[in-house]
């Protein structure tokens, strides 16, 4: 890292990182990877590792397109059927938990609300016969995602919950006019290790492959070299 990217990397550091809550930081890792490639001509970028998004395991794709994404911030209404004291209103920790009444902490980020649904029943099953629970999201929070490298406008910017890579870059103004088409990445944090994913805009708006279905998930960075 030559003594520019290093300045960068220290400035940003010292104006953000006071003000970042847990929820962020993540993001923030993730968002000075991608601004200290971004000052480096972004040429470490195409030598470094990365997985095609069509290799992508499906537990990464997260939901269809169409089905709302559980994520943090997110207020929630879990109703236990003739349960009043199970049901109960609860916000997505920034650790992507909820509290409810016997259960204590749920995952609940990353998942759909039927499916958090299904495994809310599943739990229930030790306390009461038969339980028939439904999620409903009171309070979305809007996503926000950093979009870097060769856009119009890039920057964080909020995009709805669920929406792909192809709503992020229209959100920063699109791509300019040299970038790279073929070098779009989206760097994510998967176990705590850095994963950078590979799609063309060919893929990405031609609906080909898996470019176009996967889903951005908070603490996601987009980079278009």
């Amino acid at each position: 890292m030559g003594k520019r990217e290093a300045g960068v990397n220290q400035a940003l550091h010292h104006l953000v990182r006071p003000c970042l809550t847990s929820a962020s930081r993540s993001s923030w890792r993730l968002a000075i990877v991608a601004v200290t490639l971004v000052a480096a001509g972004c040429s470490a970028a195409t030598r470094g590792p990365f997985v095609w998004v069509d290799q992508l395991p499906d537990m990464e794709m997260s939901a269809p397109p169409g089905q709302y994404v559980i994520g943090p911030g997110d207020a929630l209404n879990v109703q236990v059927w003739d349960q009043d004291k199970m049901s109960a209103k609860a916000r997505v920790r920034s650790d992507g938990q909820i509290s409810l009444p016997f259960l204590n902490d749920v995952p609940a980020a990353g998942k759909t609300p039927v499916t958090l649904a299904r495994d809310l029943e599943q739990r229930l099953k030790n306390l009461i016969v038969t339980p028939q629970v439904t999620v409903a999201v009171d309070e979305p929070q809007p996503l926000r995602i950093s979009v870097l490298g060769e856009v119009l406008e890039p920057g964080l910017h909020n995009i709805e919950p669920g929406a792909g890579v192809a709503q992020a870059l229209a959100s920063a103004g699109g791509l300019k006019e040299f970038a790279h088409k073929d070098r779009i990445f989206v760097l994510r944090d998967v176990n705590n290790q850095p994963q950078r994913i590979r799609m063309t805009y060919q893929a990405l708006t031609g609906a080909q492959g898996r470019a176009a279905s996967l889903r951005l998930k908070a603490g996601d960075v987009v980079v278009v070299e």
